[in-house]
């Protein structure tokens, strides 16, 4: 999956474009926490879609 994405990656790591490591480790922590209860569940596709939901704004 990275080798598919890896030119938006890197276009995305230009000094412009800086993400701040905040956001980034909160984001790693949402993600942990996520597989953490997905534990025992076998579809990789579920939990993708479970870590793309979790950064959709409240409605």
């Amino acid at each position: 999956m990275i080798e598919r994405h890896w030119a938006g990656i890197a276009a995305h790591c230009k000094p412009e474009y800086k993400v701040s490591l905040g956001f980034v480790e909160g984001l790693n922590n949402k993600i942990r926490v996520i597989q953490g209860r997905a534990y025992g569940l076998r579809d990789q596709e579920y939990l993708c879609l479970k870590v793309l939901t979790c950064m959709l704004p409240a409605i």
